[in-house]
């Protein structure tokens, strides 16, 4: 009888399809029979086709935890747990994981192995109060319904080591990335340029990153309105790849800032190593961070990289060497952009740094971790 492994996240598209394949496929290899739980998050529902995925079932999770739709997921996810005899259950994102572990109470009693990675506790060094009060303790008390607690990231790491009650704590720095697939992407900088619509003297400056209030696209939009005056800003412009609920708030924020002529809202893209190699310059501002993958896939780009000084990004970001972090501030971003676009010597010392120190990062290496962690239990 083939053993079977079950994944859990809130959604398909912009989760287990971004992040989750790889092991799917891992466990598809060994003869495993595999499945996913989450909810359909595709504009066309038919679209969602999942690799390696012997099982999907839909369940309609929500985001925010106090949805009483999550009810019907939590007794939709119960009955299959309890009905599957499951012998690993990996759950991912905050809702996903929260009623996963809950519906796997007396699945594991039976021996299934509970596995969650956190990919950023929404309690972290500098978090609004607020953020403490509603998930710490929900984390805290699911901790003991878990077996193998994951964390991406070494702030995270240890405070789960210090605080979480989790059979065993590992860390895995992050979902691992293909860096051989961005290793040489500015082969086609000028035919992609030319694409897009620009120039070789034009200066790009990249945003990959989900549109959100954390993401926090507005202090460079603000950034770039700071500078209008400067010679430079003539050829600079801002590319945003990504969609969400704060879309038409940008938008119209670009509008009201005066700077909508030099920025481009591209949406969702499946060409991001080209991307990555047309662009000047990477900009990431999030106030909160687990382990961004587009991040390091722009380290692996050789690209430089401008940053917040969070957790997460400084994992992955020495100062000066392999990026640099800016204050999170309009005023403070203009001044970094300003520095970088005039010295692209800098830029290109940047950029390898950046390349070298995504190495730990990449496929193999975390593959194997998560690989030595599936087989032990």
């Amino acid at each position: 009888m083939k053993k079977k492994v079950l994944f859990v996240a809130t959604v398909v598209k912009t989760h287990i399809q971004q992040f989750h394949i790889p092991y799917l496929k891992m466990f598809h290899d060994m003869g495993w029979e595999t499945a996913v739980a989450a909810k359909n998050d595709y504009d066309n529902p038919t679209d969602c086709v999942i690799p390696y995925c012997d099982n999907y079932y839909g369940i309609p999770f929500e985001r925010t935890p106090w949805r009483e739709v999550n009810i019907t997921a939590y007794r939709m996810l119960k009955r299959l747990i309890d009905e599957g005899n499951y012998d690993i259950i990996h759950c991912h994102t905050p809702v996903g994981s929260i009623i996963a572990r809950l519906a796997a109470r007396n699945a594991r009693k039976k021996g299934t192995k509970v596995i969650y990675t956190a990919h950023g506790f929404h309690f972290f060094k500098g978090a609004p109060l607020i953020n403490w009060l509603l998930y710490f303790p929900v984390e805290w008390v699911c901790s003991f319904m878990t077996d193998v607690l994951i964390t991406i990231n070494k702030e995270d790491y240890a405070r789960a080591k210090r605080t979480m009650h989790a059979r065993r704590i590992e860390y895995v720095p992050g979902v691992g990335i293909d860096t051989t697939r961005f290793g040489n992407t500015s082969a086609c900088r000028e035919e992609k340029r030319r694409e897009l619509g620009y120039k070789d003297e034009d200066f790009l400056m990249l945003t990959v990153a989900e549109m959100t209030e954390n993401k926090n696209h507005i202090t460079i939009l603000r950034a770039l309105s700071e500078l209008k005056d400067a010679p430079e800003y003539r050829n600079l412009h801002y590319l945003i790849c990504g969609r969400g609920d704060v879309w038409e708030k940008l938008v119209d924020q670009a509008q009201m800032l005066g700077v909508s002529d030099h920025v481009r809202f591209l949406g969702y893209r499946t060409d991001a190593p080209e991307l990555y190699g047309c662009c000047d310059l990477f900009a990431f501002m999030p106030f909160r961070e687990g382990l961004s993958v587009a991040l390091m896939e722009a380290m692996g780009s050789g690209m430089p990289i401008f940053c917040s000084k969070i957790r997460g990004n400084t994992d992955l970001i020495d100062d000066g060497v392999s990026g640099v972090f800016s204050e999170n501030n309009p005023q403070a971003v203009a001044a970094t952009i300003l520095a970088l676009a005039r010295d692209p010597e800098r830029r290109a010392k940047l950029g390898q740094g950046a390349k070298e120190k995504v190495k730990v990062f990449d496929n193999e290496n975390v593959h194997k971790m998560m690989k030595d962690i599936y087989t032990s239990i």
